[in-house]
């Protein structure tokens, strides 16, 4: 709930920022037009990384999870990755179709999933552990020592809310839609995480929730919520809700490679990028180049990963998960920092919360919990304190060094090409800058 209020805070200027600025590469954008071009292209690369480690991450929990359950309910024994190279397929041959295509699917996908969990939810509160329904968790006292870890964890979860301006060239209506997509989508987010995991922590038990969780024989089955709805409501209700929890993985995947397919064509358009990925496939106005290159960017980690026998859950899902989410958390501070110093050089005709007051405590808060997030990364990928792992310096220090990778590019761009520096950030109107590019939007459906 707290960081859901975080991310309302600055959902209100990152809407209003979209009202003036319509590019399918949002943060990378906002972050130009507000702090500067060099940024704006470090902020790109950042965004280029975050996403696909978040979408190519997915492809391992739905091979764990696809797996488990042909194994369980068919009896066949089926190797993760062969499932996540079919998942791999089909996110292709979606991700070149047009988004209203997508977006139907991903509608199906999440209202069946609401469906479930409101009926998870109905069994967990109407069967509670000894002691009835407890209204602890959600108390401030309930967090205790655990407020870094939970808060971060907590921002991961939200990923993918901030989505919407990076269709808004594709919307029929970019204002209204942006903004009903991003408060609505947050609502939701909130409501069903916050009530479900209230839910379940009463039919567990307030007190019994930690140490079940610490049982190995529940870890491995992935935590408390599945067993303990196969007791309370039936093996039923814990079939449908793995089911659905491996659909929602693909919808996810499916969304995340959308998303990562337009930032390249943002990126291509303005040609920060080769200009090939600023190009769209003239049927369905999808952006066939980034599409493509994410595509095979994944087919090489999941080949990487069959290959040397990695563990789908524990290197791919949860290493690439988190790191891929802290990510887009470092995006959405610097765009909370940008929104400000946009509407310091003009307001725009919006109003002072939107512009100034939101934004000023989303970055205050947002700061804060980057702090926890780096101080805890090493637990947020499972490590113990003091354990030595390079992975919990690699990851940070990769967003680091594709930061500064964009950073002097932009500067390079800046003496050798000053027609191509002065359109970045710039959306659809970037090939209005420059007399040699072909009018790529006009491709756009």
């Amino acid at each position: 709930m707290i960081i859901a209020v975080v991310l309302a805070l600055f959902s209100f200027g990152y809407v209003a920022m979209s009202r003036h600025i319509t590019n399918a590469g949002a943060f990378y954008s906002y972050i130009s037009q507000g702090l500067g071009r060099p940024l704006g292209v470090g902020g790109s690369l950042v965004a280029l990384l975050a996403y696909n480690l978040l979408q190519i991450g997915l492809y391992g929990a739905f091979g764990f999870f696809a797996s488990v359950i042909l194994a369980d309910k068919a009896d066949l024994t089926v190797d993760w990755w062969i499932l996540a190279l079919a998942l791999w397929l089909v996110v292709a041959v979606l991700g070149l179709l047009r988004v209203d295509v997508n977006s139907k699917v991903l509608m199906v996908l999440l209202g069946a999933e609401l469906i479930a969990v409101t009926i998870f939810d109905f069994i967990f509160l109407s069967n509670p552990a000894e002691g009835g329904v407890s209204l602890e968790p959600w108390t401030w006292g309930s967090l205790k020592d655990a407020a870094g870890p939970a808060f971060a964890v907590a921002v991961t979860a939200f990923v993918g809310f901030e989505a919407a301006p990076v269709f808004a060239e594709e919307a029929r209506s970019k204002n209204r839609t942006v903004a009903l997509a991003t408060f609505l989508g947050l609502a939701v987010m909130v409501v069903s995480y916050a009530v479900t995991s209230w839910a379940a922590a009463v039919s567990i038990g307030v007190d019994a929730t930690v140490p079940m969780a610490q049982t190995p024989e529940i870890a491995q089955a992935g935590g408390p919520f599945f067993p303990t709805l196969a007791e309370k409501g039936g093996a039923w209700a814990a079939d449908l809700g793995l089911v659905l929890l491996t659909t929602s993985i693909a919808a996810a995947a499916l969304s995340y490679h959308n998303t990562t397919a337009r930032y390249a064509f943002a990126l291509g358009r303005e040609r920060v990028l080769p200009a090939f990925f600023g190009r769209t496939r003239a049927r369905s106005g999808a952006p066939a180049a980034g599409s493509v290159f994410q595509t095979l960017i994944a087919l090489v980690v999941l080949v990487l990963f069959a290959v040397q026998g990695w563990d789908p859950m524990l290197n791919l899902f949860f290493w690439l998960g988190t790191s891929g989410g802290v990510g887009v958390l470092f995006l959405v501070f610097a765009t909370s920092l940008s929104v400000i110093f946009y509407f310091l050089k003009d307001a725009r005709g919006e109003g002072a919360w939107a512009r100034l007051i939101a934004p000023i405590l989303s970055t205050v808060a947002l700061g804060y919990i980057i702090w926890l997030v780096v101080d805890n990364f090493g637990g947020l990928l499972g490590f113990q304190p003091g354990t030595e792992n390079a992975a919990v310096w690699a990851f940070p220090a990769a967003y680091g060094a594709v930061a500064v990778i964009g950073i002097v590019w932009a500067l390079i761009l800046r003496v050798t090409n000053r027609q191509d520096y002065d359109s970045i950030g710039l959306g659809a109107r970037a090939n209005t800058a420059r007399s040699d590019a072909p009018d790529y939007a006009s491709q756009q459906s």
